[in-house]
């Protein structure tokens, strides 16, 4: 989605190893084509020089990020729902997905518009689905302030970060 392919591409663009997968098919048969499924000025020039350089993928092979992975960035959607709370059913379906297949620990990071106290339930969720004995999750929350048309310098050149940690561990993984 928007979030996740402005937050990965920029990731790619300052030096990081990046998957960026996704559930819709189209999406990344069109970024494996070299196109973008949406405009985000510069963000074409961005993820074009991080594949040339071998720093970004695209999968739909979600299951391969909780693999792969150390840092996990969480970006889905969070529609409200007719109650006009937040659906948080795809962050859900994350830790499910990231829970059931990691085979080593990882940093899951929320980065999605989300209510207070998610980050505890994303904890919850992961060590309930998990599968694998020793595996540990360490949650984090960094949520977006990406504004549509300027939305790569935003990410580069931010106002301002915010990042919610547990641990020394996770705010250094985090930082880096």
């Amino acid at each position: 989605g928007y979030v996740g392919l402005v937050t990965g591409g920029c990731l790619a663009a300052i030096g990081h190893q990046v998957l960026c997968t996704d559930s819709d098919e189209s999406k990344i048969r069109t970024l494996n084509e070299g196109r973008l499924p949406i405009y985000e000025l510069h963000l074409d020039a961005i993820i074009e020089k991080a594949r040339r350089e071998g720093r970004i993928q695209f999968s739909s092979d979600v299951a391969r990020a909780a693999h792969e992975g150390d840092a996990i960035f969480i970006c889905v959607g969070t529609p409200p729902l007719e109650t006009g709370d937040a659906d948080l059913s795809a962050i859900d379906r994350c830790a499910r997905l990231i829970a059931s297949e990691a085979k080593s620990s990882k940093l899951v990071i929320e980065k999605s518009t989300v209510p207070v106290q998610t980050g505890q339930q994303l904890k919850r969720q992961l060590e309930v689905y998990g599968r694998t004995p020793g595996v540990k999750f360490t949650v984090a929350s960094n949520p977006e302030f990406l504004r549509e048309g300027t939305a790569v310098g935003d990410f580069l050149h931010p106002d301002r970060i915010v990042v919610g940690v547990e641990d020394a561990g996770a705010e250094k993984q985090l930082r880096e």
